[in-house]
């Protein structure tokens, strides 16, 4: 009824607003704030105490066994505490996409500061209480959260954005991260919470994040794509578009959200595995696992789990590092082929990295997780981000693992591996992706549907693709 309401109206509406409501602009705030930017600061706040957390290593050790710790299992303690953060970001991926069906995308968000406000306690709490295992604890909750938040924050952006907005919008995912990581960055100096009496402190600022969310986001409507389409709430569904997009823009998005409701016809949120059954969304799935490791296999990890290092070998003075580093989180970067034969030499070495940075932020950073959301329709884009994020934090773990002996194999010549990499990874955007920017959901779809059943495909075929598709459906609702 309401599709036959707002048609006729929706002729006379042609002009798009250039940007996004107040309502609309502040709900990315929230939905950034306890999302990809506690990611961003969890991964940048750890560098910052390392020397305090192995002093604290050493002294618990000591007093608990009456005995110095091992310098090699000092090292493999220091390497749990960093590393944990990426299992629990990958199990964080597991479920983000299930919480985001069950609770709603507001929901999965809102219960997710919990986890962050418990694994800032138990970091807090490790130093006074002599328990090292409490901070490894801590940080393995806080990489529940953030992969928790990675996979929802931009769920919920991708479907409360109009389509002609849906691009910019989505960058707030790569603005809040890189803003985690220059936070961090700053917060972690130590003139701040850097200094030997103050980590514990910082460990657990992360809940500062948790409580902004908890304070700004229930004021914000859920996403109105899963009130209409998951739960079937059509009135909640309008009142979220009329605070989102204004009484007289609201019509436009209402039918293109009903549209896809009607070519959904009912159908069910699907696992994960499901999706690599489904011939329909092959090479959606193809391009989101390949984007995926491009964005974390380019080589911005490396920079950023070893800045120090790279600044250190360029001949940058030890005592500027920790203020050159916090370049890295003002930009998105690469290259850093050292060389010490001139004293400029050294600083160039530092530009190109600042370089990488930034073009990696204009591009892989940004545009990933945005395009996750573009290539799949409601019922396959949960299990779509569970899918990417776990690829996300496999590929995070590796490449965190991997650097080290490709440094020390290929030396200044280490990043050609990730100048490889990117360049397939550029082929296959060129060659396969088609372009998103303007177009619905349904209507992306259709340009992977030659890809996906071949351009020559007999109509025939396809035909018969999409009965077998609604008779299992029909005999899944049957029984």
């Amino acid at each position: 009824m309401l599709r036959m309401e707002y048609r006729p109206l929706l002729r006379g509406c042609s002009t798009h607003s250039k940007f996004p409501s107040w309502t609309l602009f502040l709900a990315v705030c929230a939905v950034g704030i306890g999302g990809t930017f506690q990611y961003g600061y969890n991964v940048s706040i750890i560098n910052a105490p390392t020397q305090h957390i192995h002093r604290f290593l050493n002294e618990t050790w000591t007093s608990r066994y009456h005995k110095e710790l091992n310098p090699d299992l000092l090292t493999f303690l220091w390497s749990v505490i960093a590393s944990i953060f990426s299992l629990g970001g990958l199990c964080g991926a597991l479920i983000g996409g299930s919480m985001a069906i069950r609770l709603g995308r507001k929901g999965a968000l809102l219960m997710n500061n919990i986890i962050a406000i418990l694994a800032s306690i138990l970091m807090g709490i490790s130093f006074p209480t002599g328990l090292f295992e409490l901070l490894i604890a801590g940080r393995f909750l806080i990489g529940i959260n953030s992969g928790i938040g990675i996979c929802v924050q931009p769920l919920y952006i991708g479907e409360v954005a109009p389509k002609h907005l849906r691009g910019g919008m989505a960058m707030g995912s790569s603005i809040f991260l890189t803003g985690g990581i220059l936070t961090g960055q700053i917060i972690g100096l130590r003139e701040l919470l850097g200094g030997e009496m103050y980590w514990p402190l910082l460990l657990s600022s992360s809940c500062f994040p948790a409580f902004a969310q908890l304070l700004f986001l229930p004021w914000f409507p859920e996403s109105p794509r899963y009130l209409l389409i998951d739960r079937g709430d059509e009135l909640s569904c309008a009142k979220a578009l009329k605070r989102f997009h204004g009484s007289s823009e609201y019509r436009r998005e209402m039918e293109d959200i009903q549209q896809e409701c009607s070519a959904l016809d009912g159908e069910k949120p699907k696992k994960p595995w499901q999706l690599f059954t489904d011939r329909g969304v092959r090479w959606q799935l193809i391009t989101v696992i390949v984007m995926t490791m491009g964005q974390q296999l380019s080589g911005i990890n490396a920079i950023y789990f070893y800045a120090t290092y790279i600044f250190e070998q360029a001949g940058i003075p030890a005592e500027k590092i920790p203020y050159v580093t916090l370049g890295t989180g003002a930009c998105e970067c690469l290259t850093a082929l050292t060389c010490e034969l001139y004293s400029w030499v050294p600083y160039v070495s530092m530009t190109s990295i600042f370089a990488f940075i930034l073009s990696f932020g204009l591009g892989p950073g940004g545009i990933t997780n945005t395009l996750t959301a573009e290539l799949f329709i409601q019922s396959s884009r949960p299990a779509a981000y569970m899918i990417g994020g776990t690829v996300s934090w496999i590929s995070f773990f590796t490449i965190g693992m991997l650097f080290p002996f490709i440094v020390n194999g290929l030396k200044q010549y280490c990043f050609l591996v990730f100048l490889l990499e990117c360049s397939l990874v550029a082929a296959f955007i060129f060659l396969v992706i088609p372009e998103t920017k303007n177009k619905s959901f349904l209507e992306i779809k259709k340009e992977f549907h030659k890809l996906n059943f071949g351009r020559n495909t007999k109509k025939k075929e396809t035909e018969l693709y999409e009965r077998r598709q609604l008779h299992d459906e029909f005999l899944k609702n049957s029984v």
